[in-house]
């Protein structure tokens, strides 16, 4: 096989790299180690050639702190599309991708009424974002801006604490994403059952869970700005329909229907994972950073209305079906905002609900596969996986990305809802104490580093932070079950052992590995430190 060495840095005065302590024209900090790379491409060529031979793979690594001074191009080999060839996403359909990576609205709420309650239902929806949202969604914003680009939370995890622990960030978040992504079908069947109840169980149901599953897939295979705007019409859609029923209950609403509370009857346990379940996942758009359109400004600002739009969206369906109807807890279960619709607005605004329920929940499986899915890609890029996971199809999509994920989907939606559930949660709470100390230890190591949107708090109080959700991760994860526990445990001893083995795939060459060379980089100056 013929093999062609492409030079990625040449002399700076020949080839407009800018010198050390510069910015890039991709606004990207200069290091040390790309101007070591300059010097590197004035030797010989022998002496060039010889250093190749010697190199396991001529990568470079961006945030790992290395750059090597050439890559591979094997002859006929067609180039997957950069990702600049395609449109990236603008600031309205992000902020609706993250209202369906994180909600998609109130379906699912349900089972925290049943658990605890009206009264503590509607404060955990208040109370809850200030513990676990607005700290997730500040850290995302800043991390995402400091690291624009495919992967995400692994890329913050590995610059903070190397590629071994970043490589177990991205099999836990991707598991647990996959995880979440299975619930969705769950939930869709489950609104549809009291009008279709063929799709209660049995043949009918598995074949509707693959149908919907592959069409879906097809969605997030045509693009990602086909997600982002299709996201934006299901989010129109599926809001409109509660704003309705607000008015209709206005007469039968009895405010002391809020306020019914029996501590001696809560399942702590249902209740904060429905909790947690339903308001996390803020860092996953991190892993599309790289699609776009200017991150450093469009991501903090999309968080920030997605936050305020995901807040209302779960309190005000909950102040109306708990104020405007007698409490039964044993009937909030999933679908039941359906039923409500009945009972206010008749049968019509029933089949409104059901139909917005099923497009909430299209339109979060979209956006959760396109968070896996891409954060496979931008794992592939980092050199963490096989050359082939970066490959993208003719619209841009990560292709294989795409068919893992739809895979565990499949293969894991035979879960019930509460299994599912508590099964994410428990890996995500792994994933997110990694990323809480990837982001501290970032702030300490790199302080002076670029940061287009930094938290306006020190580095205790980034320590002060953090200490409130970390709290609330020992909570979830201590009154997890054995069952899900032990499925979990061995979820994470798979991640620590499958690092080592595909490093040593890598080494015995059975699998292409490479690191794209237009990948930001941390500046390493001293002077930064």
């Amino acid at each position: 096989m013929v093999e062609v060495v492409s030079e990625v840095s040449g002399d700076p005065q020949t080839s407009g790299q800018p010198a050390a302590g510069c910015i890039s024209p991709q606004n990207q900090p200069v290091s040390v180690s790309q101007i070591q790379t300059t010097v590197d491409t004035k030797h010989p060529s022998s002496e060039v050639d010889e250093k190749l031979r010697h190199t396991p793979n001529t990568r470079a690594s961006s945030a790992m702190g290395q750059h090597d001074s050439a890559e591979y191009v094997t002859i006929g080999e067609v180039p997957t599309p950069p990702a600049d060839n395609f449109k990236k996403v603008s600031v309205l359909p992000l902020i609706f991708l993250i209202f369906y990576e994180v909600s998609g609205g109130p379906f699912g709420v349900e089972d925290s009424v049943q658990a605890a309650g009206p009264f503590l239902a509607l404060l955990g929806f208040l109370v809850f974002p200030f513990i676990w949202s607005i700290p997730e969604a500040l850290i995302t914003a800043e991390m995402g801006t400091m690291f624009p680009e495919n992967g995400g939370y692994v890329v913050w995890v590995a610059s903070a604490l190397g590629p071994y622990w970043g490589f177990q960030q991205g099999w836990m978040k991707w598991l647990s994403g996959v995880i979440d992504n299975a619930l969705y079908p769950v939930l869709f069947l489950d609104y549809l059952k009291s009008a279709i109840p063929a799709l209660g169980g049995g043949w009918p149901r598995i074949f509707a869970v693959l149908a919907l599953t592959l069409v879906l897939t097809y969605m997030n295979y045509r693009g990602l700005t086909i997600v982002g705007w299709v996201a934006v019409l299901l989010g129109v859609f599926s809001i409109l329909p509660f704003v309705v029923m607000g008015f209709v209950s206005i007469p039968k609403l009895k405010p002391s229907r809020w306020l019914v509370v029996n501590m001696n009857h809560v399942d702590w346990n249902l209740y904060l994972n429905t909790l947690f379940w339903n308001l996390n996942y803020w860092d996953s758009i991190s892993t599309l950073a790289g699609e776009v359109e200017n991150p450093k400004k469009t991501l903090p600002k999309a968080l920030f209305y997605a936050l305020i739009l995901v807040v209302i969206g779960y309190f005000f369906p909950l102040l109306v079906g708990t104020g405007a109807l007698p409490l039964d807890r044993e009937l909030w279960t999933d679908g039941y905002f359906s039923d409500i619709a009945k009972l206010l607005g008749g049968v019509w605004l029933r089949w409104w609900i059901q139909a917005a329920a099923a497009m909430s929940n299209m339109g979060m499986f979209v956006a959760e596969m396109s968070s896996d899915s891409f954060q496979l890609l931008g794992m592939a890029e980092r050199g963490m996986l096989p050359e082939f996971f970066s490959k993208r199809s003719r619209y841009g999509t990560p292709l294989i990305g795409i068919l893992f994920s739809a895979s565990g989907v499949l293969l894991l939606s035979w879960l019930s809802f509460q299994e599912i559930v508590a099964a994410e949660n428990f890996l995500y709470c792994f994933g997110m104490i990694l990323e809480f100390i990837a982001f501290i230890r970032l702030r300490m190591k790199y302080p002076a580093a670029s940061r287009p949107y930094k938290i306006p708090v020190g580095t205790v109080g980034s320590i002060l932070m953090c200490i409130p959700p970390t709290i609330l991760i020992c909570v979830v994860l201590a009154i997890s079950s054995l069952k899900v526990a032990v499925i979990s445990l061995v979820a994470v001893v798979i991640g620590l052992v499958m690092q080592p083995g595909l490093k040593y795939v890598e080494k015995r060459r059975w699998l292409k590995f490479s690191t794209s060379a237009n990948l930001p980089d941390l500046h390493n100056d001293s002077s930064l430190r």
